[in-house]
């Protein structure tokens, strides 16, 4: 179980929390970018995964007063790895890093200054950029209609009128344990759930400038669309449990439906039929009462031995009711 930290004078204000398995490259350019930071009061805590001896050598190069490396059994679990890196950290704020992106050399200071200036408010994000492979900014035009939220956040953000990426946050250390830190059993969508239990906690402040760039390539651990899909599945069916209201718990009711039609979805493109036999018997225990669901799931079905537009013809002259619906 999680312990909240005793601070004092000879303790960094921030401790900048880096989970690390491979990518030395990239990981080489986010760790400068830490060391470039111009606020200077902060402590890297490196969770390493059970890398490769090339990227251990380069980790044991670091050490120094104010940096210290985990040095963990692979277990292929970023929430796990990050937890370890949060229990050692001595900071009162946390600060949240992966391997591959990257902070401009005033992300801490700025961050650091509005968590002072309102210490009501016990986490912040900020806008980011996304970079490709090779550091390009690539276009986000496509991300101008997307809100952009602070005070109370959590019903914008469960329903995904807004996105907090996880370099951005800054949070007290003292909030991440009060909530649990990462679900380690969360595989995939493990940020959106602990972004989720600290906007019901607390209000977040932000900064409307992108203090953060965040790198798109083919390496990400959740690049698995099937274990993407569960994961958000689970995610809703654990959200009903903490909405504070009716409303809010009947959205995530529907949007684990809606995901398990996702799900079988990508296994249709895979041509798993069983797998969606499998996911479609599951998920009708909590999805009978939608009648789009019941749709979806014909589609489903039909869609790795009959052409789509086949499927989308039968569709359009079958009218489906849900059992009971009348």
């Amino acid at each position: 179980m999680m312990r909240a930290g005793s601070y004092n004078a000879g303790t960094p204000s921030v401790s900048i929390i880096l989970p690390v398995y491979n990518r030395i490259g990239f990981l080489r350019l986010a760790v400068e970018s830490v060391f470039a930071q111009t606020y200077t009061d902060w402590e890297l805590v490196i969770a390493d995964d059970g890398s490769s001896d090339i990227t251990r050598t380069y980790l044991q190069s670091l050490i120094r007063r104010n940096v210290r490396v985990l040095w963990l059994h692979h277990c292929g679990n970023p929430s796990r790895v990050r937890n370890a890196a949060i229990q050692a950290a001595s900071g009162k704020y946390i600060a949240f890093l992966d391997s591959d992106d990257i902070w401009p050399v005033s992300k801490l200071e700025a961050q650091m200054a509005v968590l002072c200036a309102h210490p009501e408010r016990r986490w912040s994000y900020t806008m980011c950029d996304h970079i490709d492979k090779n550091g390009r900014v690539l276009d986000n035009s496509h991300l101008a209609h997307i809100d952009f939220a602070e005070g109370w956040v959590f019903e914008p953000l469960l329903k995904l009128q807004f996105s907090i990426a996880m370099p951005t946050v800054v949070a007290e250390r003292d909030l991440v344990i009060e909530i649990g830190g990462f679900d380690e059993a969360q595989l995939f969508g493990e940020f959106q759930d602990i972004c989720l239990r600290l906007a019901l906690k607390s209000e977040v402040v932000a900064l409307r400038r992108p203090l953060c760039m965040v790198r798109n390539h083919d390496e990400h651990y959740s690049a698995d669309r099937a274990d993407g899909q569960a994961g958000w599945m689970r995610l809703y069916q654990k959200m009903i449990a903490f909405a504070p209201n009716a409303a809010l718990r009947n959205y995530c009711a529907r949007m684990r439906s809606d995901a398990s039609l996702r799900l079988a979805r990508v296994y249709g493109d895979r041509g798993q039929y069983r797998a969606i036999w499998r996911t479609l018997a599951h998920a009708s225990s909590f999805s009978w009462k939608y009648p789009n669901w019941w749709s979806g799931a014909f589609r489903c079905l039909l869609r790795p031995v009959i052409p789509r537009f086949i499927v989308d013809k039968c569709k359009s002259l079958i009218v489906f009711k849900a059992p009971g619906s009348g």
